[in-house]
């Protein structure tokens, strides 16, 4: 495995919703960039959902990215100059409208900073990073649309029989998120099939607990990951995991937003079990009973 090295670059689009502020989003989540485009209003909707747009023969959703986060509304007079981010979110095809497109950038995960929480808007935003005298401010979009939409996005029950909440019960899970929506969605499986875990927000996090577990005799059993993190990311993350021996038995489930096969190749590469793209209940409970059930062979 030490010969192994894992990829944490990325291109991220920067772009602006009004003034100054410049805001991320990795490309992996993008499928294109388009100019506006006439858009159907839904009824019933309001806010910051504009609509329903036609994308390629599919039905998408538009939502104004920065009424969606507190600012001023783009008006409909001046959307004729703007842009549509399509964007891939938790296998949910989505447009978000935005003011001005820059350019893309590569940035390396361990340059992305914690936001700070002074921001005004730091529930949406997952990281920092300064690029060219710039502070750019990397969004978790999942937030947003957690917001804007909670009933569709109400996954988290996956029943499970007795047996198998036993057979969960007796692992050490550990679940490791930056995305706060990630995490709460995350913890609703597991509460309601009442399976304990313990969390960290970030990878170097995760690996110093699994560490001291393991120093105590109290090793992880199963680690559920997410792959983009800023710091150590979740390929980083499986690939200490599996290097070191005191550590390297636990079952690695990694997750991922973006629909990439890419993604899951890698996270087979760096000794993941494991690769799902996140969010559905039932997928990661029946993942973590295989690796539960891995432990009695």
């Amino acid at each position: 495995m030490s010969t192994l090295k894992a990829e944490h670059a990325q291109g991220v689009l920067l772009f602006r919703l009004s003034g100054s502020q410049v805001f991320g989003l990795g490309t992996l989540k993008i499928k294109e960039i388009i100019p506006y485009a006439p858009i159907t209003p839904i009824p019933h909707q309001s806010g910051s959902v504009l609509g329903a747009l036609n994308f390629r023969g599919k039905t998408i959703t538009v939502i104004d990215l920065a009424q969606a986060m507190g600012k001023r509304a783009i008006p409909e007079a001046e959307r004729g100059h703007c842009f549509l981010i399509i964007t891939d979110v938790q296998r949910q095809l989505v447009g978000f409208l935005v003011r001005r497109i820059e350019r893309i950038i590569n940035i390396n995960w361990r340059d992305i900073q914690p936001p700070d929480t002074a921001l005004g808007q730091q529930t949406y935003i997952t990281g920092l990073v300064q690029t060219d005298g710039l502070l750019v401010q990397l969004l978790d979009v999942e937030v947003i649309m957690l917001r804007l939409f909670p009933l569709a996005h109400n996954r988290a029950k996956a029943p499970v029989t007795d047996v198998q909440r036993e057979k969960l019960k007796a692992r050490h899970i550990l679940l490791v998120d930056d995305s706060r929506a990630a995490r709460k969605q995350l913890s609703e499986a597991l509460d309601y099939i009442s399976v304990p875990y313990f969390f960290t927000d970030n990878g170097q996090l995760a690996l110093d607990y699994m560490r001291d577990q393991a120093a105590e005799g109290n090793p992880v059993d199963i680690l559920v990951s997410d792959i983009e993190m800023p710091g150590l990311d979740g390929y980083e993350l499986a690939f200490a995991v599996r290097d070191n021996p005191a550590l390297a038995r636990a079952y690695i489930i990694l997750h991922t937003s973006l629909s990439s096969e890419i993604s899951v190749g890698q996270a087979h590469q760096v000794g993941a079990n494991e690769a799902l793209t996140k969010f559905n209940a039932p997928e990661l409970i029946e993942a973590m009973l295989r690796g539960a059930e891995s432990f009695e062979d």
